[in-house]
C-alpha cells in the first residue's frame, strides 16, 4: 500500500469537529436533554438491530483482488445480499464494556485482523486511516491517507480511543525513493461501533445529529509510545490514580498534570534525574528514604 508523506509529526485531532451551534436565524438550537442511561438503552437497540441486518465485505478479505484496499465496508442484508452473514454472527466481533460519566456502555469492535506489531496504550500516538459513518451508513468523515491521533487528547471520542487500543500496528515499513511508504502486510484492520454516550451524545456536529451512535472503519499502521513531557516516563504510566485520565494527576499541585510536567513533585530536581532508565528500556523508580513514595513523586527527596 502506498502512503504518502506520513512523517508529518503533528497530532491531528481529526475527530474534534466544530459544533454547528446556530440555526439559519442565528438563534441557539434547542436540543432535548435526555437521560444518559435511557439513551444508552435506546442506542443499544439501534446498534443491535444494525448488527442483525448488516454485513461486512468478508468475502473480499477471503479472496482479495490485487487492487483491494483492505478497508472494511458495510452493507444491508437484502436483495442480492440476502444470504450474507450478519455482523451479529461474526466470530471476530467482540463486545467491550466502557464506563463514561458513571454510565456503562456496550461498544463493539470488529477485528478483521488484529495486527502483529505494537499495541497502543490509551495515551499513545497512532497512525490511522479511517472512515466515519452513522448507522444509516452515511459518511461524516474520511481519511484515506493516514493521520496521527494522540489518544490522550481529551477531545478525542472515547469510543474511538477504546476501540483503537484493541488493535496492533504493522511490524514494519519501507520508505521508497519517492517518499511513499510500504507497510508490512500485518497492520490492524477492523471497525468500531459505539453508542452516542461514547461519541458526541447531545452535541450537534456537522453531519452528525445529536444522540447518534457512530461507526469507524479503521486501519492501524503505526504506534508511537507517548512521553508528552519528555521526562522519560511514558504518559500512560503518569496516570497515578489509574482512572485512565492523565489530566487529573498533578502531584505538586502546580496546575500542570504530571504527564506534561518535567518536575512532577516540584522539588526543583527534574523527574528525568530521579528515575533510572536501563539499556533495555525498563524504568526503575528509586525510593531513597524508603517511605513508599518514589523519589520523582516525593518532594522531600532531592539533592
Amino acid at each position: 500500500m502506498q502512503l504518502n508523506k506520513f512523517f508529518i509529526l503533528s497530532f491531528i485531532f481529526a475527530l474534534t469537529l466544530i459544533s454547528c451551534g446556530d440555526d439559519d436565524n442565528n438563534n441557539p438550537r434547542e436540543i432535548e436533554v435526555r437521560d444518559p442511561e435511557e439513551q444508552a438503552l435506546t442506542d443499544a437497540d439501534s446498534i443491535n438491530n444494525f448488527l442483525d441486518t448488516h454485513f461486512y465485505n468478508y468475502e473480499e478479505f477471503e479472496n482479495p483482488d490485487e487492487d483491494f484496499d483492505y478497508m472494511v465496508r458495510f452493507d444491508t442484508i437484502a436483495g442480492d445480499n440476502a444470504d450474507k452473514r450478519p455482523l451479529s454472527e461474526e466470530e471476530n466481533l467482540i463486545m467491550k464494556k466502557v464506563v463514561n460519566n458513571d454510565v456503562e456502555y456496550n461498544m463493539y469492535v470488529l477485528k478483521v485482523r488484529e495486527g502483529e506489531g505494537q499495541q497502543p496504550r490509551f495515551t499513545d500516538s497512532t497512525l490511522v486511516s479511517y472512515r466515519g459513518e452513522l448507522l444509516d451508513l452515511s459518511a461524516f468523515d474520511n481519511a484515506n491517507t493516514p493521520v496521527w491521533f494522540d489518544l490522550g487528547n481529551p477531545n478525542l471520542r472515547i469510543g474511538f480511543r477504546e476501540g483503537i487500543i484493541e488493535f496492533k500496528a504493522a511490524n514494519g515499513f519501507t520508505v521508497n525513493p519517492d517518499n511513499s511508504v510500504d507497510f508490512s502486510d500485518d497492520f490492524g484492520i477492523g471497525a468500531l461501533i459505539f453508542p452516542s454516550g461514547l461519541g458526541y451524545f447531545s452535541s450537534s456536529q456537522p453531519s452528525i445529529p445529536p444522540y447518534s451512535p457512530l461507526i469507524f472503519t479503521i486501519n492501524l499502521y503505526r504506534v508511537n509510545e507517548a512521553d508528552h513531557d519528555g521526562d522519560g516516563i511514558p504518559s500512560w504510566m503518569e496516570d497515578i490514580n489509574g482512572n485512565r485520565n492523565i489530566f487529573d494527576d498533578d502531584t505538586d499541585g502546580d496546575g500542570t498534570p504530571n504527564f506534561a510536567d518535567i518536575d512532577d513533585d516540584g522539588d526543583g530536581k527534574p523527574t528525568r534525574e530521579e528515575i533510572i532508565i536501563n539499556e533495555d528500556g525498563s524504568i526503575e523508580f528509586p525510593d531513597t528514604n524508603g517511605n513508599g513514595t518514589p523519589d520523582y513523586l516525593d518532594p522531600d527527596t532531592f539533592e
